[in-house]
């Protein structure tokens, strides 16, 4: 039995990264945990598999509305889309751009549109969302990730202004986070030492869950290497841009 014993939560992009650490720190404390993703969860007998790809609409919206029938208490969105790697606006294609949208923005709102009514009757349910600093900062190389990531931001907090029967908090990184999207853009031999790895997460993921948000709703939490985290208000995220070679 644990705290979250009995309780049911959606992970969309929960098979790697930070949608993973959330998935099973909230699997950890007796939820049941179904990760919406294109590919299986790897060593997760402790979580369901939805497969859903958020570049297929309408199957993803086919899904999503099979998980919204069903009780859901909380919900966690972390699919992404980074793009292929940094690059100017002019050398990034229509296609990139196009994907980034429909993976950080429309699967965001196709989520909270398929499971909002289920999350309401938790009277509280939780949306988390995670977020990227790269929405307050902004850099060169980065155009399209930025605005879809600000995009999402925004949209979660207006819905914060909008909703009672649903808290929602954004958490994001302090730092780089060791995930295998990252380490696809990073050469061979590269030290991770430094990153943060998504289990930084479990804290933040369970007590907001244990709360269902409560004295968070509407916040942004920037979360630390050691897993502490703050308002963003208050701890400002470091810009992870560089300069363009």
């Amino acid at each position: 039995m644990g705290t979250l014993t009995g309780r049911r939560m959606v992970v969309v992009g929960g098979s790697t990264g930070i949608g993973r650490g959330i998935a099973d720190a909230w699997a950890g404390e007796g939820a049941d945990v179904v990760v919406c993703s294109r590919s299986r969860p790897t060593d997760a007998p402790h979580l369901e598999w939805e497969r859903i790809d958020l570049t297929e609409p309408d199957h993803a919206r086919e899904r999503l509305a099979e998980l919204g029938a069903t009780r859901v208490d909380a919900a966690c969105f972390s699919a992404v889309q980074y793009g292929e790697r940094r690059a100017t606006f002019s050398d990034v294609s229509e296609r990139e751009w196009r994907t980034q949208i429909d993976v950080n923005v429309t699967g965001l709102w196709l989520t909270l549109q398929a499971l909002l009514p289920s999350l309401r009757r938790a009277d509280p349910g939780l949306v988390v969302g995670v977020s990227s600093e790269v929405a307050f900062n902004s850099g060169p190389g980065r155009s399209g990730y930025a605005a879809s990531k600000a995009a999402a931001k925004v949209l979660l907090d207006s819905l914060a202004q909008e909703e009672r029967a649903v808290r929602v908090v954004q958490v994001l990184p302090a730092g780089m986070v060791d995930t295998p999207g990252i380490r696809r853009r990073r050469p061979a031999g590269f030290d991770y030492s430094s990153y943060m790895t998504p289990s930084c997460f479990a804290r933040v993921a369970t007590e907001l869950a244990v709360r269902a948000g409560e004295g968070h709703h509407g916040e942004s939490l920037v979360v630390e290497q050691d897993g502490d985290w703050a308002p963003v208000n208050d701890r400002w995220p470091v810009s992870q841009s560089r300069a363009l070679t």
